[in-house]
């Protein structure tokens, strides 16, 4: 697929799954066809927590929030969160 249409493909996934793919920053770090194979496994509707699990169980390495090169520190209730549900 061209770069243009596969785009554009996603895009359309990502609607219909119901994750925006303008604030999900995972995005950036997975290959398009790793994202539309998982998307494409989801039901309509299934939100941005089944399209992360489901790429994680196709094999795919997410990095959580927080990590890596260009990862913003999470806020402090963010954090606080985190740590009483591990």
């Amino acid at each position: 697929m061209a770069d243009e249409q596969t785009f554009d493909v996603l895009l359309n996934e990502f609607r219909r799954v119901g994750v925006d793919p303008d604030t999900f920053s995972a995005m950036l770090a997975i290959r398009p066809e790793d994202a539309l194979r998982a998307l494409r496994a989801l039901p309509d509707a299934a939100g941005p927590s089944a399209f992360l699990r489901q790429l994680r169980s196709d094999g795919v390495s997410v990095p959580m929030a927080g990590q890596g090169p260009d990862a913003k520190p999470l806020a402090k209730a963010e954090r606080q969160r985190r740590n009483k549900s591990a």
